[in-house]
């Protein structure tokens, strides 16, 4: 062998050796931060039944802490809502998703059974069995009737999925069929199919409640392998995609039923929905067009919210912590496929940030996720705090298993 041989081999070797130092150091970093990661969701989570916790109803929220009781609520139907004795749904489920989350993690799932168990007992109490078809209310039915939207049915049905996939209960599955055939008793002709937001207000087809039903409809077919709800999780995409989606593939709020017209206002959870949405469509049709969607989507959402004015610490507009959840998750089912991390990565620093940077004495979050003085003083909104244990659960578990 000439020398010359011999001194190419020996450089190959040496390549080598140092590809494989690399990776190992890398995979020790990405260690590293899924610990971190963890601990992070872990310290999150214990705070948010620690200040949050009612114990007089043991299983529910308040809606804010420190609470005054006193807050007005901005998302509900008409005028303003007064802030209450335990938390409204919406923001309950979003403690639900973050203990899902949690379980999805192998060597946690033992420890965050039993916090299931108590999501699911509280969940039943927003469950209002007086009017036909049942379907969860607003506020738990012990204290007040009250209004029925479709959009938080949506959000009901794909917890209780979660927690069927992380557990096997078939009494999850049960809770999601009644919340998805309450969102199918309100879907209508006008405007060619679609739900409106709440039970008896026909002004409007929204993105929250469409793109929500589509991931219960898709999901319960995942779980059940039943054609009758991937017809319907197709029915719910179509509307959506011909209705709300722009040329760049971002969605739209909302259509009004009055003349048509589309409310061209964006929030990156609808995006989302609809993002997670194409991929699961994919994952179960094998037709690549609903792939193209999903990463035009992906796209076209991360292009409008990182063009918006937006702190300079930060990649993207914040529209609400939760909102920005939602299209993690989507960019989550998308890298299952196609192996982009670029979204997540970027959502997970400007998460990063937010955590070293926007706390208050508790140890909350903004819900800007910025440095911001009068933002950290302000009572923090349970909602706004549970999404950030759910993306750090969420991230530690991506970060656990990703390859370079």
């Amino acid at each position: 062998m000439s020398t010359y041989s011999i001194i190419r081999i020996k450089s190959a070797l040496f390549v080598l050796a140092g590809l494989s130092l690399f990776s190992t150091v890398a995979v020790a970093q990405q260690d590293k931060k899924s610990k971190e990661y963890l601990q992070r969701a872990e310290l999150m989570y214990s705070k948010i039944w620690k200040y949050y916790r009612v114990p007089k109803y043991k299983c529910l929220f308040l809606e804010n802490y420190p609470s005054s009781k006193n807050d007005s609520l901005d998302y509900m139907q008409g005028d303003k809502v007064k802030e209450k004795e335990v938390s409204f749904l919406w923001p309950y489920s979003g403690v639900f998703s973050a203990t899902n989350a949690l379980l999805q993690i192998p060597a946690e799932h033992k420890k965050y059974l039993p916090y299931l168990d108590s999501m699911a007992m509280g969940m039943e109490k927003y469950l209002d069995t007086k009017r036909k078809p049942v379907g969860y209310q607003a506020y738990p039915s012990m204290f007040e009737k009250d209004d029925r939207y479709y959009d938080d049915n949506g959000l009901v049905g794909i917890e209780y999925l979660e927690a069927y996939f992380n557990t096997k209960n078939p009494l999850y599955l049960t809770h999601a069929k009644t919340a998805f055939k309450f969102i199918i008793s309100g879907w209508d002709d006008q405007l060619g199919g679609g739900v409106t937001w709440l039970e008896g207000h026909k002004d409007q087809k929204p993105a929250c409640s469409n793109g929500m039903a589509t991931l219960v409809a898709l999901k319960l077919y995942q779980a059940t392998k039943d054609p009758y709800y991937l017809t319907w999780g197709k029915r719910f995409y179509n509307w959506m995609h011909t209705n709300l989606r722009d040329s760049a593939g971002a969605y739209w709020n909302d259509k009004k039923t009055i003349d048509g017209k589309a409310n061209k206002v964006y929030y990156t959870y609808n995006s989302g929905s609809m993002l997670e949405a194409g991929v699961l469509l994919y994952q179960f049709t094998h037709n690549k067009t609903y792939l193209k969607d999903a990463q035009v989507t992906a796209n076209g959402a991360y292009k409008h919210f990182s063009d918006l004015k937006h702190d300079p610490h930060l990649s993207i507009s914040m529209d609400l912590p939760w909102f920005v959840t939602v299209l993690f998750r989507g960019y989550e089912a998308l890298y299952k496929v196609d192996g982009n991390y670029n979204y997540i990565e970027t959502i997970g620093k400007d998460l990063d940030y937010a955590w070293q940077n926007t706390t208050d004495k508790y140890g909350l979050l903004t819900n800007t996720w910025t440095a911001d003085d009068a933002q950290i003083k302000k009572p923090k909104w349970l909602l706004d705090e549970a999404c950030i244990a759910e993306l750090y659960a969420r991230l530690s578990k991506l970060e656990s298993s990703r390859k370079n």
